[in-house]
C-alpha cells in the first residue's frame, strides 16, 4: 500500500501543479498540502529515522525560507514558493535536492527563453485564436510551475521515498 502511495501522489501531484499553472497561472494550496502530509504520514513505514525525518524538515524549512523572500520581492509566485518548499520535504538535503534545483532551474530557463521567443514571434498572432495559447501569450509571468514539476520528476528517483518504494517492488 505504501508503495502504491509513493509511486501514485507525488508524480500526479507534479503534474497536476503544471498543467494548473499552465492553464490557470495559479498552483493550488492542496497540492501542496497533499504533498505535505502523504510526505509526514509514509515518513515513519519508509524507514526513515527521526533524525532523517529532522534532515527533510529541515530542506522544507530552508527552501520556503528562500522561496518566501523570492516571493516578497515580488520575484517568485506564492503557489511555486509553496510548490517548491513541498517537493523539497520529499527529497531532502542532498543529491536529491541539489537535483532538483538544478533540473527545475535549467528548465525554468528554456521555459522562459521559449516563452519570450514565442510570444514576439508572428506564430504567437496565428496562436492567438486557440484561448489556452491566447493566454499564455497575452500573460507577461512564466508558469514557472511547469519547470518544478519538470525538475521533480526529474530527481524523484533519487528520493529515499522511491528508493524504499522501488526496493519494495
Amino acid at each position: 500500500m505504501i508503495p502504491a502511495i509513493i509511486f501514485v501522489v507525488f508524480p500526479f501531484a507534479m503534474i497536476y501543479a503544471a498543467l494548473s499553472d499552465m492553464f490557470t497561472m495559479t498552483i493550488a494550496n492542496r497540492v501542496s498540502l497533499l504533498l505535505i502530509v502523504t510526505f509526514v504520514a509514509i515518513a515513519p513505514f519508509i524507514g526513515l529515522t527521526w533524525m532523517q525525518v529532522a534532515m527533510h524538515l529541515a530542506a522544507f524549512a530552508v527552501v520556503l525560507t528562500a522561496t518566501f523572500g523570492l516571493f516578497a520581492a515580488g520575484v517568485m509566485g506564492g503557489g511555486d514558493a509553496k510548490l517548491m518548499a513541498s517537493t523539497a520535504l520529499w527529497l531532502g538535503l542532498g543529491p536529491a535536492l541539489m537535483n532538483y534545483l538544478l533540473f527545475a532551474t535549467i528548465a525554468g530557463g528554456v521555459l522562459t527563453l521559449v516563452l519570450m521567443m514565442f510570444r514576439k514571434s508572428a506564430l504567437a498572432t496565428y496562436a492567438g485564436e486557440v484561448r489556452v495559447l491566447r493566454r499564455i501569450i497575452d500573460e507577461k509571468d512564466i508558469p514557472y510551475g511547469i519547470a518544478l514539476a519538470f525538475g521533480g520528476l526529474a530527481s524523484f528517483h533519487l528520493s529515499p521515498a522511491m528508493i524504499w518504494a522501488l526496493a519494495q517492488a
